[in-house]
């Protein structure tokens, strides 16, 4: 069996964040996805680039790593999944994470890329404070122990 996929379908109806920007880093495709994580309309993030939603702080890492890709036509992060902070139209912070695939033209020429982005933040959050809550039982159990074992001179 062989069946036909309708791609725009595909990109309109899947959940996650389906972002494609082109070799110079604009984007070219942004799916409801990406309107319903980020906040923007497609037609406020087409043409613009990844600083829409790249914290100040990150947005030079981010570009020597999209432009190294973009020169050398490879990522790391075809497989691996990549986890950053990131933020929306209302300036609110994010934990995404995402996959990336090489886009090459007919010539073979790398010409952009696809992102695949989940909206993680809630069990950033989650993992944060079970973190923080394991760290306080720990100290107290510390304590604890510190307190029950008997003195030196006793």
């Amino acid at each position: 069996m062989n069946p036909t996929v309708d791609l725009n379908q595909l990109i309109q109806a899947v959940g996650d964040a389906l972002v494609v920007c082109d070799a110079q880093g604009a984007i070219t495709l942004w799916n409801p996805g990406a309107e319903r994580m980020f906040g923007y309309s497609a037609q406020e993030a087409l043409g613009r680039n990844l600083d829409l939603i790249t914290p100040e702080r990150l947005r030079q890492r981010h570009w020597t790593g999209y432009h190294h890709s973009m020169e050398t036509g490879t990522t790391r992060y075809g497989h691996d999944v990549l986890r950053v902070p990131a933020i929306n139209k209302a300036g609110d912070a994010m934990s995404i994470a995402f996959t990336v695939a090489m886009l090459h033209g007919p010539d073979g020429r790398v010409n952009g890329c696809a992102a695949v982005i989940r909206d993680e933040t809630l069990r950033f959050q989650e993992d944060r404070a079970l973190k923080k809550r394991i760290a306080e039982l720990e100290a107290q159990l510390a304590t604890h122990s510190a307190e029950s074992k008997p003195s030196a001179g006793a």
